[in-house]
């Protein structure tokens, strides 16, 4: 009798443990706790204020910021184009990113193609510490 009462509360621990263990892991978002997919894409205001503030970062004059601008807002198009039916190719995504980069570098000098990808950098370390 006391080996079928252990049994019992054994298996209400263990039930009681998937529970409570379920009940985390929805609250987190499932089971690697973050964001599930790509980010949003950002809005037009969004785009125009990660382009003012890499303006200042690089320096940018205002020829440049609005030849940047034109751009940032073609490339996040693109973007959304190529996500809005599911699943885009990695590969051709790599090459999107590596185009726009190089278009943007066309539009910049030696010296702030050097701080274009400091500001990269530093921005691609602060969306993963979020």
């Amino acid at each position: 009798m006391k080996t079928t009462i252990k049994k019992i509360l054994n298996a209400a621990l263990l039930l009681g443990a998937i529970m409570i263990t379920g009940t985390t892991l929805a609250q987190r978002g499932g089971q690697g706790g973050g964001q599930q997919g790509p980010p949003p894409l950002p809005t037009s205001d969004e785009i125009e204020e990660m382009v003012s503030d890499m303006a200042e970062e690089v320096s940018l004059d205002e020829t440049q910021e609005a030849e940047i601008l034109v751009l940032y807002k073609a490339h996040f198009e693109e973007v959304e184009d190529l996500t809005s039916s599911g699943r885009p190719d990695r590969d051709k995504m790599e090459a999107l990113k590596s185009d726009f980069e190089d278009e943007v570098n066309a539009v910049l000098t030696d010296e702030q193609q050097k701080l274009f990808k400091a500001y990269q950098k530093k921005n691609s370390r602060q969306k993963g510490k979020r």
